[in-house]
């Protein structure tokens, strides 16, 4: 679960006022809106990469307000993907769990496991440069559930994707989400794309995250 209470933060100019949104525990959330106003800095303060003025994140029963990002556990593909330029893909899946100080065995065996579930077992060698937009996201999203996290957050993944990549990708992000217990914040612009993946939908305006019945 990801419980947000009378979240403040302060960009520039901009100003979020006292947001609240609950996720319940394994459920696909989207949060929608235009550009601006605010969807990416929420996205950012749960995953502890941006600071807060004021207000309360907990995952379940944990207060992560004032954790660091690399202690509260979560599962981040920013808009840009952000892969690690020098490392192989097998190491840019691997690079949480070694990390975290995982066995060799234990290791190599989740990066199998990854690479077969995202369909990237003959990617395992390829530097970055050397991959696709599609191959890219994909080896974005192993890398963020790689740990198996209980939150992820997913920054729109799949804006830059042509037609049939952006149809594959939602394939696999539902499949991700059906194997696992994860709960799922996602920022998109697209409906079809919100109706197809989450189980709840949001629009952020004026603050508020006013509810969406897209599947209605």
């Amino acid at each position: 679960m990801i419980e947000i209470q009378q979240l403040n933060l302060v960009q520039g100019s901009f100003h979020l006022k006292d947001f609240d949104l609950k996720i319940e525990r394994g459920a696909y959330t989207v949060l929608m809106g235009r550009s601006g106003c605010g969807k990416t800095s929420i996205l950012e303060a749960v995953a502890g990469l941006r600071k807060i003025q004021s207000g309360t994140i907990r995952f379940g029963s944990r207060n992560v307000t004032h954790l660091k990002a690399a202690e509260r556990g979560v599962g981040y593909v920013p808009q840009d993907r952000a892969l690690f330029p020098t490392l192989k893909v097998r190491d840019q899946l691997a690079f949480s769990l070694v990390i975290r100080r995982m066995s060799s065995a234990a290791i190599g065996q989740r990066v199998n496991e990854l690479a077969k579930l995202l369909g990237i077992e003959h990617l395992l060698d390829r530097m970055p440069a050397g991959l696709s937009g599609g191959e890219a996201q994909r080896v974005a999203l192993g890398r963020a559930i790689a740990f198996k996290p209980s939150v992820l957050l997913l920054d729109e993944p799949l804006s830059a994707l042509d037609e049939d990549l952006h149809a594959d990708m939602c394939q696999l992000l539902t499949a991700v989400h059906q194997k696992s217990d994860v709960s799922i914040l996602h920022i998109t612009h697209s409906h079809q794309e919100a109706r197809q993946l989450g189980d709840s939908h949001f629009r952020l305006e004026n603050s508020k995250a006013i509810p969406l019945h897209l599947n209605d």
